[in-house]
């Protein structure tokens, strides 16, 4: 499933990075240059910030790949691909504004693989920019990919990982591990050059609310290599930074899940939003090929300062959630639910088999993008807590009808037993959200402008400043 990629180095060292960017360069739809203030948020942290170092920024763009933008809603079959002049032009101008925002780091989706005029002109301009380049097509020749670029005066590239998550909608995972080219004022110690990982993706689009096993098994087989990788590598205490179209709201499975395992949303805290309903619509980042206007491009900042779940716990908690979903859109209540569950069982409680059944006629197994045997076992091992070999009703309630992904409590490494080595504690760099900023600037107000035309997304960039982090060293469980 996964393959290595030649790793890259430099030996430059860079100043402040995008010192301008308080004043935010952007591009008009008509390709000219204006300009604009931008907000900037703060993490809340016990953790002393690292004055005079650099920042790093970090831009995540799905630029719409020229085979799948539509040019005539009368008639789908007509796409930019098909129309040299109108695609390159569009693709140069949204190279002059990644060029004139000039991050330390930019992934993209909807990367047009297939097309080499295209590829190269990519690779090119990044390439002259100083920038060094990776790419990944989808799985089956699909025609697009990622690219991922990063700018070789800022950091090493230690490593690139590629992971293919050979599903039904053929998704694939870019992971780099890099390494800053400016040494840090890190500790007691002296000091040293941070490490983190960024990983570029792009998940399946929900065409079918059964899609969303899918989409959440995506994010938890980059959650489980993040996890090998780390092990392999014994790397503690590493920033994770995930980048990309997730495809999915901050009322989503997906959204949870990740904040389950200690994740943020990066736009979110630089503008101080909580996850609650009201202010999951503040933002938008997509408007989608049905028309609606939805934030679905994310930036997930996780500085390992806290204790996460079993990544294996979260996992089955969101799938429960997924199976409530479902029930509940058959319009069942809790008690009815359960009785859909145990079935023609005459005693109170849920058997195996009727749980396999029940989870068949959700269309969450027995489909080529449903749950494996293996993974429904698994559930059903959270959900008999007793071990007694079936689920009785406040077992149900418990595991399936009242079970959500939560954040991570704190937890002192010390207590725990397995993990770590007592008392170990180490002192490492991590990041704080400095700024992050959509454009165009009416997607920040959950407004979509007529006039723009880069994309049918709005570009994140998020400005990250290195803060110091203590916490015991561990050994993440699966």
């Amino acid at each position: 499933m996964v393959a290595v990629v030649e790793s890259n180095a430099n030996s430059n060292i860079v100043g402040q990075l995008n010192s301008g960017f308080n004043e935010s360069n952007i591009l008009n739809g008509n390709g000219t240059i204006s300009r604009t203030n931008s907000g900037c948020g703060y993490v809340s942290s016990t953790s002393s910030a690292m004055t005079d170092e650099p920042c790093v920024s970090c831009t995540t763009f799905n630029i719409l790949a020229p085979i799948y933008k539509r040019l005539d809603q009368k008639n789908q079959s007509v796409r930019e691909s098909n129309f040299r002049a109108v695609w390159l032009s569009r693709n140069q101008k949204i190279l002059n504004w990644l060029l004139h925002e000039r991050s330390s780091i930019i992934c993209l989706q909807e990367f047009w693989v297939g097309n080499e005029e295209l590829v190269h002109m990519y690779q090119q301009s990044l390439g002259d920019a100083g920038y060094v380049t990776f790419q990944l097509a989808r799985t089956n020749n699909r025609g697009d990919g990622l690219l991922t670029a990063v700018r070789k005066d800022c950091f090493t590239v230690l490593n690139c990982r590629e992971v293919l998550f050979h599903d039904c909608g053929d998704r694939v995972a870019q992971l780099l591990h890099v390494q800053s080219a400016l040494p840090f004022s890190q500790n007691r110690k002296g000091t040293a050059q941070q490490e983190f990982l960024i990983v570029n993706t792009h998940l399946l689009f929900p065409h079918d609310s059964c899609l969303s096993v899918v989409r959440l098994d995506q994010v938890y087989k980059i959650l489980q290599y993040v996890e090998q990788y780390q092990r392999e590598n014994k790397l503690n205490l590493m920033p994770i930074l995930l980048c990309g179209d997730w495809n999915g709201s901050k009322s989503g499975h997906v959204y949870k899940f990740l904040r389950s395992q200690g994740f943020v949303s990066s736009y979110d805290i630089a503008h101080q939003y909580t996850d609650s309903y009201a202010d999951a619509h503040r933002w938008v980042s997509h408007r989608n090929h049905r028309g609606n206007i939805c934030g679905v491009d994310f930036i997930w900042l996780c500085n390992s300062i806290k204790s996460r779940k079993p990544l294996k716990k979260s996992w089955s908690e969101a799938v429960f959630g997924i199976i409530k979903c479902q029930l509940q859109k058959a319009s069942l209540v809790e008690k009815d639910a359960f009785a859909f569950l145990k079935a023609d069982n005459h005693g109170n409680f849920i058997t195996y088999s009727a749980f396999c059944e029940a989870l068949r006629q959700v269309n969450l197994i027995g489909l080529p993008y449903g749950l494996s045997s293996q993974e429904t076992e698994d559930l059903w091992m959270q959900a008999d807590i007793n071990g007694n070999g079936v689920v009785g009703y406040e077992e149900f309630k418990r595991r399936i009808w009242n079970s959500e992904c939560s954040e991570p409590r704190e937890e002192n490494c010390s207590e725990r037993t397995g993990d770590c080595e007592q008392g170990l504690e180490e002192e490492a760099i991590g990041f704080n959200v400095k700024k992050a900023v959509l454009f165009p600037r009416e997607a920040e107000k959950g407004r979509w402008p007529e006039n723009y035309s880069l994309s049918d997304h709005a570009p994140l960039t998020v400005v990250f400043s290195p803060v110091r982090i203590q916490g015991s060293q561990r050994v993440t469980r699966l």
